[in-house]
């Protein structure tokens, strides 16, 4: 039995993808932070640990950079130019082009395990930052002063602030006591795969709506994209154990011939897919990040960019609060990261849920709406453009990682 006891400012607790990035983000600006982990370091950073890839929108690179993050990921990073948004066999489409908005790119799609390498590289860089893993986490507690997280082995880490970071199924949310205000199942699973193709994708990211959920193509670097396919659930088992040549031949169906003859470059995994929104994003000496206070469908790409904006909210409060010598866990700032952050993540999170319902649906008057609207948005550069900074996470009352400046 383990009977040290750290004391630190911040306590994180889940070291994913958002969880390490709002520690390297407040290890830039040196406060003291400790992240703990359930998976040790060497299990992340193994390929077959995460398959999924992630788009990253321009503010979340933003953030990425001010976190000292994304200099060791951008040569892998494939930039997204332009985006295709159609509906099953409809002739009407949507068509962006980052032209329109400036000369920087949508976005960019980055594998998974390009990310946590770059993390755990950067998290040896940060002397105020220190992680544990592997490290279970047995409880949380809280008093007036601060936070305890307790790790099955006995060690305590104490500190005025403890971050929930740690998924959709959070310890840390359930110890403080914060309810769901919404969980719900699609009854869809999302598969995976990488591909290589014949011709250039050109940039183009495709999502297409067909009757068993989206199909979204992502430009990766070269001539390779990733897929991500959400299908009916009870149809998923029957994808997954079809023979190589079989499987590829369903996404060649799908896909049709504008990327010429394509081929699975990586193992296929499957998700499911779920909606769940956090009731509130903070109680006593608790703050919820990412996946911990919203998990939304992956239709338009915006997870894990929600989650950098909560990192990049989040980490200004508490690290003005630290530079003036103010308690990081007070009322006061975590009422401001909540007020900062509760419209951003409410609206993002019901427009997906309700793209995910408008688009499969089949009644004929929704089916020819939905159509019209999509043409409409075409037509209307105005639109058009605000969908575009929306996209890019570069709306609204923006913190300053997302503005590219420093904390």
């Amino acid at each position: 039995m383990n009977h040290s006891v750290i004391q630190t400012e911040v306590v994180i607790v889940g070291g994913g993808l958002a969880g390490l990035s709002m520690a390297c983000a407040l290890g830039s600006a040196g406060v003291p932070t400790v992240c703990i982990d359930r998976d040790s370091p060497a299990a992340q950073e193994a390929a077959e640990f995460d398959l999924r890839t992630t788009a990253i929108a321009f503010g979340s690179r933003q953030v990425l950079a001010g976190a000292g993050l994304w200099a060791a990921m951008v040569d892998e990073a494939g930039p997204i130019l332009q985006i295709r948004v159609a509906d099953n066999h409809a002739p009407l489409f949507v068509h962006y082009d980052h032209r329109e908005v400036g000369d920087q790119p949508l976005g960019w799609i980055l594998e998974n395990g390009v990310i946590r390498r770059a993390l755990a590289r950067r998290l040896t860089e940060l002397p105020s930052v220190r992680h544990l893993a592997p490290a279970p986490v047995a409880a949380v507690g809280r008093d007036a002063t601060g936070a305890t997280v307790t790790l099955e082995d006995g060690c305590v880490i104490r500190g005025r602030l403890v971050i929930g970071a740690d998924g959709r199924r959070s310890l840390v949310r359930q110890t403080a006591g914060i309810p769901l205000l919404v969980n719900w199942r699609y009854g869809q699973s999302a598969i995976i795969c990488n591909i290589a193709h014949e011709y250039p994708h050109t940039g183009l990211a495709l999502e297409h709506f067909l009757p068993g959920g989206p199909f979204a193509v992502l430009p990766m670097t070269g001539n390779r994209c990733s897929i991500v396919w959400s299908e009916q659930e009870r149809l998923v088992p029957m994808y997954l154990g079809l023979p190589p040549a079989e499987f590829a031949a369903e996404l060649q169906r799908r896909l049709g011939d504008w990327l010429g003859e394509i081929r699975v470059i990586t193992q296929r995994a499957a998700y499911p897919l779920n909606f769940q929104l956090s009731e509130r994003l903070i109680d006593r000496r608790v703050a919820l990040i990412s996946e911990a206070a919203h998990g939304i469908h992956p239709v338009a790409g915006q997870g894990l960019n929600l989650g950098l904006r909560d990192v990049a909210a989040l980490a200004e409060v508490i690290v003005d609060r630290y530079r003036l010598g103010l308690d990081v866990g007070d009322p006061a700032g975590l009422e401001r990261y909540q007020r900062w952050r509760r419209f951003d993540n409410l609206l993002l999170s019901v427009v997906c849920d309700q793209l995910v319902w408008l688009f499969s649906n089949a009644v004929p008057p929704v089916r020819l709406a939905r159509d019209l609207g999509l043409g409409l948005v075409g037509r209307l550069p105005p639109a058009r453009r605000f969908l575009m900074r929306h996209a890019m996470g570069v709306v609204g009352e923006l913190p300053r990682m997302v503005r590219g400046e420093a904390l």
